[in-house]
């Protein structure tokens, strides 16, 4: 009898110290630039929703991923660690995450650890390169992301048509389909508001994978009509940006099969890439709204923390370039605010941080024991008072070698062969002054060095990519999309 009343007191002990942790909301949006409202990148996309959050909590200034594409950045996001350890420098499967390194085997994804504390996890859409194809969420509303989305022939790009392009692509631009209701984003924000109205017994940690803007650029006319191509405005371009590089980072940066600026201006098509752009961050702008609508009506408004990020960012022109795949500014710059529980002032912060702190951050806020694993920081300290005296740069990788080192002011990318560019982000925004040769900034350079990894894990077999040739080359296998 006295084992059974320690055991109910055990677990009502448990079930009352859930109930004193705070709920997160983990808000994913794909292959979004700083492109949006709140933040000062080279266009102003509206984005009352994502603003309003920024209004209310931290907005992260410099917040950069890990990786430029989604298969790297987002297993970086959920084990906590470097590409460089983990081993996945490019796409990767859920399932062969923990396959790539004796770190990586080792390592606890997000949701798993927060479950051995109580928490209720749940998710829809993705999350993951493939949603939760993983299995990690208890309980996952599915993928839906290309539902409806791709009509039946092309409506302005298609790289097969054109013989001088090489490889695959979904890029394409155009209003489709008819309804909002067709579209994945919608589906996911429905099943998202429809779990925040429901009872939950524990603390929960939902997360919220929205697609859009990711490629194609289909969304229904009505979000086409809120940007007039007579009011669009392209970014900052140089036609010879390119001229002051290594050979080395432009075999990296290449996209095949993607459409360049000098393409889109012949064509006259530019402006029609920059509408369908903005029309998609408006449609999942809207869809991120609902989700923040239901949440303040319900009653966990006042015990949840609220994160929403972008797996990294994307090139809309400059640098001659429509793709993310690269380690210029644009592609690993992403947007990163955080509320805190009951955080009603927006603040904002210019440190340089990286997404791969989010995982330490939240475990902090939660006050969940801390996991050695974690390679990132917590910014707690960040959210909290965004003055805070903070060292730290930031990393991002792009296969084995390459890697940029993002500080407050400078950035320095240095490649497999030792070339480098390094920019002064303060007076030179759009990287077009390479200062690598500049025998002013050595010292910059050497200390920034410093950040670099001594070692770095080979390059995971089930971590593959064939999206040009120099990383045809690296790949033991290839995948195609």
């Amino acid at each position: 009898m006295k084992i059974k009343l320690l055991i109910v007191a055990f677990f009502v002990l448990q079930f009352t110290m859930a109930q004193d942790k705070p709920n997160v909301l983990f808000i994913a949006i794909d292959d979004l630039n700083d492109y949006v409202s709140c933040m000062n990148g080279p266009l102003s996309v509206p984005t009352p929703n994502i603003d309003r959050l920024a209004k209310q909590g931290t907005l992260f200034e410099n917040a950069h991923c890990q990786a430029p594409i989604c298969g790297p950045s987002r297993a970086s996001i959920m084990t906590g660690l470097y590409p460089s350890t983990s081993g996945n420098y490019l796409q990767v499967n859920d399932k062969s995450i923990k396959k790539a390194s004796r770190p990586a085997s080792e390592s606890i994804f997000m949701p798993d650890y927060f479950e051995q504390f109580g928490y209720k996890t749940m998710a829809v859409g993705k999350i993951y390169h493939g949603g939760d194809a993983a299995g990690t969420f208890k309980e996952y509303g599915g993928y839906h992301n290309w539902d409806g989305l791709r009509p039946e022939k092309r409506v302005n790009y298609d790289p097969a048509r054109l013989p001088h392009k090489v490889g695959r692509t979904m890029t394409d631009w155009g209003a489709y389909p008819e309804h909002d209701s067709i579209v994945g984003d919608y589906k996911i924000a429905k099943w998202a508001v429809d779990k925040l109205s429901k009872k939950h017994n524990k603390p929960f940690f939902l997360g919220v994978g929205f697609n859009k803007p990711h490629v194609p650029w289909h969304v229904p006319q009505k979000w086409y009509d809120m940007f007039p191509l007579e009011n669009i405005k392209t970014p900052p371009y140089k036609k010879d940006d390119l001229d002051d590089i290594s050979l080395m980072a432009q075999k990296v940066a290449e996209a095949p099969m993607m459409p360049t600026t000098e393409e889109l201006i012949k064509w006259g098509q530019w402006k029609e890439v920059i509408q369908a752009y903005s029309a998609c961050i408006a449609f999942v702008d809207a869809q991120v709204g609902k989700v923040l609508d239901a949440l303040e009506n319900s009653e966990y408004a006042n015990n949840t923390i609220i994160v929403l990020w972008s797996d990294h960012g994307y090139h809309l022109g400059e640098k001659n370039r429509v793709a993310k795949q690269a380690l210029w500014e644009r592609d690993t710059r992403t947007v990163l605010v955080i509320k805190e529980v009951n955080q009603m002032k927006g603040k904002q912060c210019h440190a340089p941080v990286g997404l791969i702190d989010m995982y330490p951050t939240l475990v902090d806020m939660c006050n969940l024991p801390s996991l050695n694993q974690l390679e990132g920081n917590s910014i707690k300290d960040l959210v909290i008072k965004p003055k805070t005296k903070w060292e730290n740069p930031t990393l991002c990788f792009y296969g084995e070698g390459n890697v940029v080192v993002r500080s407050k002011r400078y950035r320095l990318t240095q490649y497999e062969d030792q070339s480098l560019e390094l920019y002064d982000m303060k007076k030179d925004p759009n990287e077009w002054h390479n200062l690598a040769n500049n025998k002013k900034y050595q010292k910059i350079i050497k200390k920034l060095q410093e950040n670099i990894p001594k070692e770095w894990t080979p390059l995971s077999e089930y971590s593959t990519y064939d999206f040009n040739d120099y990383f045809r080359a690296k790949s033991k296998k290839q995948i195609k999309y």
